[in-house]
């Protein structure tokens, strides 16, 4: 017997054609179009962004766009109450990305937060300090206010940094990102011949950036012939092209912006390896595409990399800061052509084991169980 269709809110600062979207809107559009290809009805109410629709289906989910990055977490609860509250969905999901929208306060129908990480104190090294306090005030509050609330997670890490803060186990389900394995697949005819590292996501001060490039500088002068390529855009480019011409390695390294998606995967395959030296992640996406290409990943053992990363066997985990710590470990695999090519199968083993199709079963099952255990309850309406 087929279920039955579902009506489904989700809300997120972000969507999949905002420019500024990153690997939690990826997260939530991969999940999300495949609910809706199953016949669920599903609405994204998310921020607006210059030369954004207000409203547009995209991929069979149909996208609300109100307000700005700057007032959209005050824009929500009115939006809601006004407009969502009364129309019938049967849940809403709560993508809790950077600043929470504390849902609980306002939604009454069954509701269900997703998560990918807390900011934590890396928020100090992202941005100005009053907004950097506002993120992390807002998130000491958020275990107070979602202390009630299911939550799915993508990564052990940050269910055991949220279980830290007082929410119950019980209440957490870790469901990993997926990969579109028709997509994401190595192609060893785009392999190039000099020894090219590759560093893919947004560029971002938290996601330190700059590390690569010191240790680039210090890789260079044992690997000559080695470039990096800096694969995608941020509003930390300018500083970081400066670094590269202050280190005198700008001629090694190569900064492409933003690029399609099938350019992403070009330069994935061409990678010898990818490296990883964020402060914080919720899981690492980019580090799962990396090992479907066959590029094995080289990452800071911080929250989320560490869960994504098999030090030793997909890749390295190095210590974070530790530029010194992390040439060595791209000297050692761009010198070592058979180690790398026997980190390289192991990585796109590790990367089959993860798919968005998954990753979608299990986030209905969460939805589906809530909704029946909710129709018993209060609503919205």
């Amino acid at each position: 017997m087929r279920a039955r269709t579902l009506r489904i809110l989700v809300i997120n600062w972000r969507d999949i054609k905002n420019p500024e979207a990153g690997g939690a809107e990826v997260h939530l559009h991969e999940i999300f179009r495949r609910v809706a290809s199953r016949g669920h009805e599903v609405v994204l109410l998310a921020s607006g962004f210059p030369g954004g629709a207000g409203e547009e289906t995209v991929d069979g989910i149909r996208v609300v766009r109100k307000g700005r990055w700057w007032n959209f977490n005050f824009v929500v609860p009115f939006l809601y109450l006004s407009r969502f509250r009364h129309l019938g969905f049967d849940i809403v999901v709560d993508d809790i990305n950077k600043i929470p929208f504390y849902t609980p306060l306002f939604v009454h129908t069954p509701l269900l937060a997703m998560m990918h990480h807390l900011f934590g104190e890396s928020i100090f090294h992202e941005t100005a300090l009053p907004f950097a306090l506002y993120v992390h005030g807002s998130e000491q509050v958020l275990p107070l206010v979602y202390r009630t609330t299911r939550m799915t997670v993508v990564s052990d890490s940050t269910r055991d940094e949220l279980v830290h803060k007082g929410i119950s186990p019980s209440r957490i389900t870790v469901i990993h990102n997926g990969i579109d394995h028709n997509r994401y697949e190595p192609d060893l005819r785009r392999r190039v011949p000099e020894p090219n590292v590759v560093y893919l996501g947004r560029l971002k001060r938290y996601k330190s950036i700059d590390l690569v490039l010191q240790a680039m500088k210090l890789v260079l002068a044992q690997v000559p012939e080695a470039k990096l390529t800096v694969v995608g855009d941020g509003d930390d480019r300018p500083r970081l092209e400066k670094t590269a011409v202050d280190l005198g390695i700008a001629g090694a390294v190569h900064f492409t912006g933003r690029v399609t998606e099938k350019e992403k995967i070009r330069w994935l395959q061409k990678a010898r390896i990818v490296v990883n030296p964020s402060r914080k992640e919720g899981w690492g996406v980019t580090v799962i595409e990396s090992n479907a290409c066959g590029a094995p990943v080289i990452a800071s053992d911080v929250p989320g990399l560490r869960d994504a990363v098999q030090d030793g066997k997909t890749g390295l985990l190095v210590r974070y800061g530790d530029v010194r710590d992390l040439a060595a470990g791209v000297v050692l695999m761009l010198r070592n052509p058979r180690v790398r090519e026997e980190f390289s199968r192991r990585a796109i083993a590790w990367a089959r084991s993860f798919s968005w199709d998954r990753a979608t079963h299990q986030t209905l099952q969460v939805i589906e169980q809530m909704v029946s255990e909710g129709g018993r309850g209060r609503r919205d309406g």
